[in-house]
């Protein structure tokens, strides 16, 4: 008897790649299919709020010596668009698969729970650094900015703050039962951790309460340490803030596996 009929069509190993690999090309043609939303918005965004400073600060004291308050404040915009968007991406997805009951399509398929997870935080920070380098780009120009002093650090805390905030996005759109839990997170969590980040100011210019406090807000490690990065300048130790959002990342991975693992409000 032949049973050549009944082979897979695709042989699965110890590591699904084509679905991770088809999962992820999903996330990234969702944003890209509203491109206007997901990447001009925030970059429109950047930019207005550069303007509008320049016009309002204009002639204002850095807090470092050497870097106007524009060139300042261009690095500290760039990574804060980077932060938002990679933390939209994935919790909005799988926020609008549980709406729309669609959440199936990618938990019913031969993938095990490490592939998904690696497949949308990709997916989240695939888009936070698109919107960083397109924004970059342009601000650099606005701020009249030079080259970036160390593009390895640069590099390093743009992909650590974008996957940190991948893998919060996964765990907030998991837990979020509906949008309006998905929006206080974002207003009452991401939203004041991004303004108390030093984006707009040097921390040293808060009391000092809310500067000890600023000193551990992830956010600041990322934006201090992407401003060293492009202008050699910081508030903050860099090899600690490494070091700090390395061990944040592996603690958010292994929570996140471990919730996706347990099915916790997607299978039950």
């Amino acid at each position: 008897m032949n049973f050549e009929h009944l082979k897979r069509p695709v042989q699965i190993g110890f590591i699904n790649w084509r679905g991770m690999h088809t999962l992820y090309c999903k996330e990234v043609y969702r944003f890209m299919k509203v491109s206007m939303q997901t990447l001009a918005a925030p970059i429109v965004t950047s930019v207005l709020f550069m303007l509008v400073f320049s016009l309002a600060l204009d002639g204002r004291a850095s807090p470092f010596e050497g870097a106007s308050y524009m060139q300042f404040l261009a690095p500290g915009l760039v990574m804060m668009a980077v932060l938002q968007n990679a933390f939209a991406n994935t919790s909005s997805s799988i926020m609008i698969g549980k709406v729309q009951g669609n959440i199936v399509d990618i938990l019913m398929p031969p993938m095990g729970s490490l592939e998904l997870l690696v497949a949308l935080s990709l997916g989240g920070i695939t888009r936070g650094v698109l919107v960083g380098l397109i924004s970059m780009t342009i601000l650099s120009f606005v701020a009249n900015l030079g080259l970036p002093q160390n593009i390895l650090a640069a590099s390093a805390f743009l992909l650590l703050g974008s996957c940190a905030m991948s893998l919060i996005g996964v765990l907030a759109g998991i837990w979020a039962a509906k949008y309006d839990s998905l929006a206080a997170i974002t207003n009452f969590i991401i939203q004041p951790l991004s303004f108390l980040s030093g984006t707009f100011y040097s921390i040293e210019r808060l009391p000092d309460m809310i500067e000890r406090f600023a000193n551990f807000n992830p956010f600041f490690l990322v934006i201090d340490g992407f401003r060293f990065g492009i202008l050699g300048m910081n508030d903050g130790p860099i090899l600690g803030g490494l070091i700090a959002l390395f061990v944040l990342n592996v603690a958010l991975f292994a929570i996140s596996y471990y919730v996706l693992e347990s099915g916790y409000k997607l299978k039950s």
